[in-house]
């Protein structure tokens, strides 16, 4: 079969609604090429496909990582570098795709959680500090989104990385979906200096979407800052 099939095939692949069944039909093809494609869904602007991609993302790199650590590695650095000014790029998708990646692989996060809370982090005064801090407010939306996972799947990692600190600073975005977000990730980690400040966006009604397990949501920042006050109290 010609890779210009392959990719067909999995890119088709990622409009099933089981999630399940969708890993274990791309676990058929050979890991690397189901990266390759992956990296393009990520950035495309149909909701489903984009983030059953970077689901996908997540169970794929894991997998390579048991049989060739290196290449994990480098497929991670590939998704870092995409978020450096000097790529040339964007970034669109890389904050989710690499906390799936880190989500599924407990060795990987331990390598490069940091990393990914970097951008959360402003530049230090002193040199070599590691703040990275992302100033667009649409890769904020995926940062953020990328720590509500980090909380659900690696909470003690990221909790002793000081992540906790981090996210308070977003609850004042004037924009939706990264407040929404901003509070989801407080609620999941379950640790904030900041109960008062989301005591007050329970009153939000500006609405985004959500992903989780496979679902695409609509809801109110409201909505997720009452569920996170509920699970802090």
């Amino acid at each position: 079969m010609s890779a210009r099939k392959d990719k067909q095939q999995i890119l088709d692949l990622l409009h099933n609604d089981n999630l399940a069944e969708m890993q274990q039909a791309l676990a058929k093809f050979a890991a690397k090429e189901v990266v390759n494609t992956l990296f393009a869904a990520i950035c495309r602007s149909e909701e489903q496909l984009r983030w059953h991609a970077i689901a996908a993302m997540g169970w794929t790199v894991s997998q390579l990582a048991e049989q060739d650590r290196e290449e994990a590695r480098i497929i991670i650095r590939r998704l870092l570098w995409s978020l450096n000014e000097e790529s040339g790029g964007i970034g669109w998708g890389a904050p989710e795709a690499l906390a799936e990646i880190l989500c599924q692989h407990h060795g990987l996060a331990e390598e490069y959680v940091h990393m990914l809370l970097s951008y959360m982090r402003p530049d230090g005064e002193e040199a070599h500090q590691d703040g990275n801090f992302l100033e667009h407010e649409a890769l904020q939306r995926g940062l953020l989104w990328a720590a509500g996972r980090l909380a659900q799947g690696q909470q003690d990692l990221v909790l002793a990385k000081g992540m906790a600190d981090d996210l308070p600073q977003y609850l004042d975005s004037p924009d939706a979906t990264v407040r929404g977000l901003a509070a989801r990730a407080i609620g999941l980690l379950g640790s904030c200096p900041c109960l008062e400040k989301l005591r007050q966006l329970t009153a939000d009604q500006a609405t985004l979407r959500v992903y989780d397990q496979g679902c695409l949501n609509t809801v109110t920042v409201g909505e997720l800052a009452s569920q996170a006050v509920a699970n802090l109290q």
